[in-house]
């Protein structure tokens, strides 16, 4: 899942030959899961057409400040086209638009949007060499660097005029990749490696019937997703579970029982920046697993068992620079049980759960937490879903990082 999935991406397009490569550029954003919405100086639909755009973007192409419908004039909005803009990018910057950006010209509905966006307003040129290359152009360009406007820098190839060199607008997919990098940069988890464990482990007795709990994965699965939302490389090391990923920064290990956990764990743990423990691993597995399924009789049924690795344990003893978080699920002298394990298993956070709290627990959309990091200090969170009990989470895990 790309990062711009879901953004609202608001196109600027101005008078340029490569105007008709704005096509592309709609569709490559479309695909990558932005919803776009596109606003046209009144000389680039001599370039590409406004049906063309709006077909592709799926939305209505502004142009004007006004509008004919069914004989009543519509208003477009610079302001509300500003505001729901996530991030704006005007492509391509005819110089001048570029000049007009810098002076704070105000001319149509472009213009008018650009100085209303409170959103990162990235530009892409497209001109000609000789135009590209005068002296007003490249302060332009600095000037509206020094506004804090992003550059995405052209191409060198053929141009209109025949001529060969710098000035031809990028292609639409370099710009849609920049603007993911240049996004993805300023993620809080940018360049880090998380590794979180999720679900139930299943410890065999025979072919047919396993040792297990009501673990779903949810709780595991939300803080994968959230992970790699902040710009991290996740690992999701999952025991059996019908949760989904559908983000192309998380790779999914699937284990069934919690000695494979155990060994995937310290496959990955080593290269780790977070690891986050949420997986409901067995205590106990069978001594030994019948090779064939077991017949009922009459009689009672004895299996010995053996505790399991710990996983959460082994992790906490070779920790170095990983900050490690555990998860608790209390019946009965909560806190005090959590803090031991906080202690004990050399945590940086401990998550803890109550079975006594209504809406927590095992297959729920749901969970109530409370968190205690190393020196003991406690932070209560409301009921929430699981999607924002991990918001909640990685805020603590991130403020850990950059407070």
């Amino acid at each position: 899942m790309s990062v711009l999935s879901g953004k609202n991406v608001l196109l600027g397009v101005t008078a340029g030959i490569a105007a008709y490569k704005t096509a592309f550029l709609v569709r490559h954003f479309i695909k990558a899961g932005a919803n776009v919405q596109v606003v046209m100086t009144p000389a680039s639909k001599d370039f590409v057409t406004p049906l063309t755009l709006s077909t592709l973007s799926k939305n209505p192409v502004h142009s004007t400040f006004y509008e004919k419908e069914n004989e009543n004039e519509a208003w477009n909005s610079h302001v509300d086209l500003g505001l729901w803009a996530d991030l704006m990018i005007i492509a391509p910057a005819t110089a001048n638009t570029m000049a007009k950006m810098a002076d704070g010209t105000c001319d149509n509905l472009l213009m008018a949007t650009y100085l209303s966006a409170k959103s990162q307003v990235y530009f892409a040129p497209a001109m000609d060499l000789d135009m590209y290359q005068h002296q007003t152009t490249h302060e332009n360009i600095k000037k509206l660097q020094s506004f804090g406007n992003i550059f995405i820098p052209p191409g060198i190839g053929e141009l209109a005029s025949g001529l060969t060199g710098e000035g031809r607008m990028a292609e639409p997919e370099d710009i849609v990749a920049f603007i993911e990098n240049d996004l993805l940069s300023k993620l809080p988890l940018h360049g880090k490696k998380v590794l979180i464990t999720a679900g139930p482990t299943y410890e065999a007795i025979d072919p047919v019937r396993f040792i297990g709990n009501h673990s779903s994965g949810k709780m595991g699965f939300a803080l994968a997703d959230q992970a790699a939302g902040l710009g991290a490389e996740v690992i999701l090391i999952a025991g059996p579970s019908g949760e989904k990923i559908n983000n192309t920064a998380i790779k999914r290990v699937d284990v069934v029982s919690a000695e494979d956990m155990y060994i995937a764990t310290h496959q990955y743990f080593k290269d780790m920046d977070v690891a986050i423990f949420a997986a409901a691993v067995a205590d106990y597995t069978p001594v030994s697993k019948a090779s064939q399924k077991m017949k009922k009789k009459e009689t009672s049924l004895t299996i010995e068992l053996k505790p399991t690795k710990d996983i959460l344990a082994s992790a906490g003893k070779i920790k170095e620079q990983q900050l490690l978080v555990g998860f608790a699920l209390e019946t009965n002298d909560e806190i005090e049980n959590a803090k031991s394990k906080l202690r004990s298993k050399n945590l940086d956070f401990i998550v803890l759960n109550s079975l006594q709290d209504k809406g927590a627990g095992f297959k729920t959309d749901t969970n109530k937490i409370t968190m205690i990091d190393r020196d003991e200090n406690i932070t209560s969170f409301e009921l929430k879903s699981k999607l924002e009990v991990a918001q909640d989470i990685f805020k603590e895990i991130t403020n850990k990082y950059h407070g």
